[in-house]
């Protein structure tokens, strides 16, 4: 029974490879992208104290627009570029008290180089595409395919993103 798990779980990790990753909640438990199979996904790595960081509140915008519609707009807090708070409940504080964000969180991750998180190594692999500062959105679509990538001066409300988003929303 076990190889037949193992076996399924493999089939799946194949077949959509982002559905394969989980991050950790900035609470701490384990936030799988498995768990919104069928629904877009829209991964923004993050910092609290970046030029950029007025993208949270258009983060929050999609959220409110689209996620009736199934789309999830997930923020990934990183201090690679030296711009982030120093902890994980400075960062809650930050994002969820301040500025009122309700999208999930994940914990402060790496997202450059060789201890980067597992999604960010797949995204340059495989696909060529390396965060080069705070806020670069990545769009999986809702069986893991890559569907786009956007750098830091592309806000999450530009008309290429949300065409993008709207194009992968369920029907």
């Amino acid at each position: 029974m076990r190889a037949l798990i193992v076996g399924i779980a493999l089939f799946f990790a194949a077949a959509d490879p982002a559905r394969a990753f989980t991050f950790t909640a900035i609470e701490g438990t384990p936030l799988p992208l498995e768990a919104w199979r069928g629904q877009p996904v829209l991964v923004v790595n993050t910092a609290s104290l970046c030029g950029f960081t007025r993208q949270y509140r258009d983060m929050q915008a999609l959220h409110d627009r689209y996620a009736p519609r199934g789309l999830v707009v997930l923020a990934v807090p990183s201090d690679d570029f030296r711009q982030e708070l120093e902890s994980n409940e400075a960062v809650a504080e930050f994002c969820q008290v301040e500025l009122g964000l309700e999208i999930p969180l994940t914990e402060i991750t790496r997202v450059t180089g060789p201890d980067a998180h597992p999604f960010y190594r797949w995204l340059a692999e495989e696909h060529g595409h390396r965060p080069r500062w705070n806020f670069n959105k990545t769009l999986i679509g809702g069986e893991g395919e890559f569907l786009g990538f956007w750098g830091s001066t592309t806000r999450p409300t530009a008309r290429a993103v949300t065409r993008a988003i709207e194009a992968a929303l369920p029907r």
